[in-house]
């Protein structure tokens, strides 16, 4: 079973509704949802897949990622859906699961449902041996570590390690993160 387009409409309305200055990121997915493309197939869709992703923030408000040993650059943890996924939140956390290892077991989710972000980014066409890159659509969730320290070091797709929140890969998800922290720091009473 793969995920439907009606639960990935759902997510993407409540998203919207959210935060609807967003709209232009995700027109491309809304586009392939009309004409009934799935998230799993990408002809037609103008961009590779609908990929999900983790936001991993440790006590110290650091953010788990992964170095991309291909580019040298970091990451954060995450991929594509696939054809077993049933909901975009499992399936972000079956990629965090398959990038950390045991790192995932130490996480709880905070963003419930709703994503934290959507991202349209490039990614290096590994099927093409002339470089090029495509857009993937992310759907990003937010987890909390709940270890005071969750080591980092080899992951499944290589280095992971505790990085500052604004190394995210863009400046609407630090912004989204900050905002974040503010609350729970509010929260705490820090």
């Amino acid at each position: 079973m793969s995920i439907p387009n009606t639960h990935i409409r759902a997510v993407l309305a409540d998203y919207l509704e959210r935060f609807p200055k967003e709209a232009d990121t995700a027109a491309p997915l809304v586009r392939a949802l009309a004409e009934g493309h799935g998230p799993v197939s990408p002809e037609g869709l103008g961009f590779a897949h609908v990929t999900t992703g983790a936001v991993v923030l440790d006590p110290c408000w650091r953010v788990l990622m992964v170095r991309d040993e291909g580019r040298g650059s970091w990451m954060l943890p995450g991929g594509p859906v696939v054809e077993t996924d049933e909901c975009l939140r499992e399936a972000a956390r079956a990629r965090l699961s398959e990038a950390t290892g045991p790192v995932a077991g130490q996480v709880e989710e905070a963003s419930g449902d709703l994503p934290l972000d959507l991202g349209l980014g490039p990614v290096r066409n590994r099927r093409a041996s002339d470089g090029s890159e495509h857009q993937d659509l992310t759907f990003l969730y937010l987890y909390r570590a709940t270890a005071a320290t969750i080591p980092a070091g080899s992951g499944a797709f290589g280095d992971l390690a505790w990085r500052p929140h604004t190394d995210v890969p863009s400046a609407r998800l630090a912004a989204k993160i900050s905002q974040a922290l503010a609350t729970d720091r509010a929260t705490v009473g820090v």
